[in-house]
């Protein structure tokens, strides 16, 4: 774990931290983000976590306890765009009344990018080595889930066109199978299977 206090400039959520009196969420973002031995927190959480921490102290900082029994709902209706309109000028008028200088908080919310930055550069934290079994069942799901995708444009484009008498009516059926050819020994795999056996485990030496 690293020492998030360094010399030279700071990054933005150094200075936020510093500034709302956050300073213990440095080592907090890290542990939740790698783990710790627990489910990981993602970096859009995090975020959200952090940005509403930010709110909180703002509020408490105005004195503004009874805005502060729901923190979180009041965040969401600051920064969710489908949001009621009539309902986030009643809740930052709330704030304003309570002595919140809403723009400002607002503009020291910080993205899941700012997160990772700060996570990676400053405190230069980084995730465990994944486990490979677990990392290939997911990159075949991906490859999966991209053919279904393909799978399913392709025969609404078909219909579009046929509706449209720009091809041939007709009830197509349509099939994506993503396959692999060894380019050593010529073996054709389908990518699931592939990625299970770990590759092609033919004999012929790897080309020069």
């Amino acid at each position: 774990m690293a020492d998030d206090s360094r010399g030279g400039r700071r990054t933005k959520v150094e200075r936020v931290m510093d500034q709302y009196g956050l300073e213990e969420w440095g080592e907090r973002l890290e542990a939740e983000w790698i783990g710790d031995g627990t489910d990981r927190t993602s970096l859009r959480d995090l975020a959200t976590e952090f940005n509403e921490a930010v709110l909180r102290a703002a509020v408490r900082e105005a004195g503004g306890s009874a805005l502060d029994t729901d923190v979180g709902s009041l965040y969401r209706t600051l920064t969710d765009d489908d949001a009621s309109r009539s309902v986030a000028v009643r809740r930052r008028r709330e704030l304003e009344r309570a002595g919140v200088d809403v723009d400002a908080v607002e503009s020291d919310f910080v993205t899941h990018q700012t997160i990772y930055s700060y996570l990676t550069n400053v405190r230069e934290a980084s995730l465990p080595e994944e486990d490979t079994e677990d990392r290939i069942e997911r990159k075949k799901e991906t490859v999966q889930r991209l053919a279904g995708r393909t799978q399913v444009i392709t025969e609404s484009t078909l219909e579009e066109l046929g509706n449209a008498d720009e091809i041939t009516d007709r009830e197509y059926e349509v099939f994506v199978d993503v396959r692999t050819i060894c380019g050593n020994c010529g073996a054709d795999y389908g990518i699931a299977e592939l990625l299970e056996r770990g590759g092609c485990d033919c004999d012929v030496p790897d080309a020069a």
